[in-house]
Parts: structure tokens; sequence; C-alpha cells
């Protein structure tokens, strides 16, 4: 019974990290119905378990519950876009503040090995060498490294699920910025370094207004 209950856990799990991947990824289209029989088919799962999945994700914001209607990936929007990058912000700044001002020599060893392994994507990414999946991987956790001594498992995760939210944009943007987000994570390993959290804020603003630009430029947004 209980291997039982573990296999449908693991199955659950997995599903779920599947399709809120496949809304980040743009594999799911913003206003998608999402159609459980289809679904099931294609990840998996029973029926139930959808529900239980979908359900979670909309209490995270990446699907819209319809009532009777059933599920609907969530919409985009320049608004939307705005808020995200605004509550981002807000979220990494202050946690670098505190992650700065409690450094220590393991915290450091973390940013620059992160920051190392986002450098080498973001090279193969400008020669057309790699996926989306690995420029999130390693963009989300130079960003979580360096906040991951701000002392609040709270924080890392509400940044977390703002990150995740807020990358649907530049995915959908297909944004390729070239060097400039390239110098601009560089900036903010020195920051760090440097533990300086005044100028690290400034960098990431700009960063972050910066995709923010993009993404609108295209006009799919309203």
């Amino acid at each position: 019974m209980l291997d039982r209950i573990k296999d449908s856990d693991t199955v659950g799990d997995d599903g779920y990290r599947r399709i809120r991947g496949d809304i980040i990824f743009g594999r799911l289209r913003p206003n998608q119905k999402l159609r459980l029989e289809a679904l099931k088919d294609d990840y998996g799962v029973s029926i139930s378990t959808l529900r239980e999945i979908l359900s979670r994700l909309s209490s995270e914001g990446f699907v819209i519950a319809e009532g009777r209607r059933g599920f609907d990936v969530a919409p985009v929007s320049a608004a939307n876009l705005r808020e995200l990058a605004e509550l981002r912000m807000l979220l990494e700044c202050h946690a670098m503040e505190r992650s700065f001002a409690r450094a220590d020599m393991e915290w450091e060893g973390r940013v620059v090995s992160a920051h190392h392994k986002l450098a080498a994507v973001e090279q193969q990414m400008n020669a057309g060498k790699t996926e989306d999946a690995l420029w999130k991987r390693y963009d989300g956790e130079f960003h979580q490294a360096l906040i991951s001594n701000c002392g609040s498992r709270e924080l890392m995760d509400a940044h977390q699920l703002v990150f995740d939210k807020y990358f649907r944009y530049p995915i959908l943007s297909a944004d390729r910025r070239g060097m400039e987000p390239i110098k601009q994570h560089r900036q903010l390993l020195d920051c760090a370094l440097a533990r300086d959290a005044k100028r690290a804020a400034t960098v990431l603003a700009a960063h972050v207004n910066n995709c923010v630009e993009y993404a609108l430029k295209g006009g799919t947004l309203r």
C-alpha cells in the first residue's frame, strides 16, 4: 500500500514538473485550453491526478481555473510582465542586501561557481548551441546563489515563484540580447564579491528593465 502511494506521488510530482515546465517554456501556450483527456495521454497521469496538478498550478498563477469549463494556461500581458518585474526586483534586491551582509566563503564559492556555469551557457547560446532549458536552469541558479545567504527560505521560495512566472516572457519573446545580459551578470558577480548591494540593485534594475523593454518591443503584449 505504501509503495502504491509513493508511486502515485512520484507520478503526480513528475506530471506537475513537466506541465509547469511546458507552460514556462511556451510549449503550452498562453490562454490554451487544457483538455484533460489530451493531457492524460500526453503526460501519462490520471484525470484525478491532473485535476490536482492543475489546481496546484492555478494556486501558483500558471493556470486559470474556469469552474465547470475546466482549466486554461494563464494569459500573458504587458501589465503582468511589469508587475512581475517589479516584484522580482523588490524581492531580489532585498534578498541580495541580506545575503551580502551575511556573506561568507561558502556563499562566495556558490556564487562564483553558478556564474561560471551561466557564462558558459550564455556563450553557447550566442553561438546557437544550447537550449532554453539550460539557459533557464543556470540563469536561475545564479540569481538564487546571489540570494542564498539571505537566511530566509520563505523569501527564496517567493523569489523562485516570481522568477519562474517572469521567465515565461523572455522565452515567449525569444529574448536574445547578445552580450548585454552577459555583461550584467558579470557585474552582479563583481558586486557580490565586493559586497556592494547598492550597485547590485542598480545593475539588476537595468538587467530586468532591459528584458521588459525587449519583450514589449515585439508588440505581442498589450
